[in-house]
């Protein structure tokens, strides 16, 4: 992945994929001004490489029932890798947790999860979460509306930066 140059054409083509992955590929080259099988090529190379993770569809947790969302910070009592790998793995199998962030600082990780009800997220954090080995403590946030939720990386930047540095 790191040795592998992204070009303006590489550029484009990871915006607006980002911007819209159901696009058909002719549809896709149109928009990045290159014929269709090399378009093809280029986006099989990128995913590849790593820079494309897969294809996902957007879905509403609200309308899907999911009702609350909340942001848990946890300290383990050990940070030896370890422990810490442990710590992600039983995140991962974790059906509510969504995202699991290590970070720097007073706290190990940062998890956003979601659940249908406020009972369903208290029976996971009493029963599992706090109760999970190696945990110290664990202080949780609801959401109370979300005021921006934008995938993906900023691609315009980007551009600035590549043409500030050319």
């Amino acid at each position: 992945m790191a040795g592998h140059r992204l070009d303006e054409i590489d550029r484009k083509i990871l915006a607006e994929l980002q911007a819209d992955g159901r696009m058909t590929n002719v549809e896709l080259a149109r928009r990045v001004g290159i014929s269709a099988p090399p378009c093809l090529r280029r986006v099989r190379t990128l995913e590849e490489a790593g820079f494309i993770r897969g294809f996902h569809a957007d879905v509403n947790p609200r309308e899907l029932g999911f009702e609350v969302a909340v942001f848990a910070m946890v300290r383990l009592h050990s940070q030896a890798e370890t422990d810490l790998s442990a710590f992600e793995a039983r995140c991962r199998a974790w059906p509510l947790v969504r995202e699991c962030h290590m970070l720097n600082g007073e706290i190990d990780f940062i998890l956003k999860c979601v659940s249908p009800d406020l009972s369903t997220f208290q029976t996971f954090l009493t029963g599992e979460l706090t109760a999970a080995d190696n945990v110290a403590s664990v202080k949780t946030s609801l959401v109370i509306r979300c005021a921006k939720d934008e995938p993906g990386v900023p691609f315009d930047v980007l551009e600035d930066r590549v043409k500030r540095l050319a």
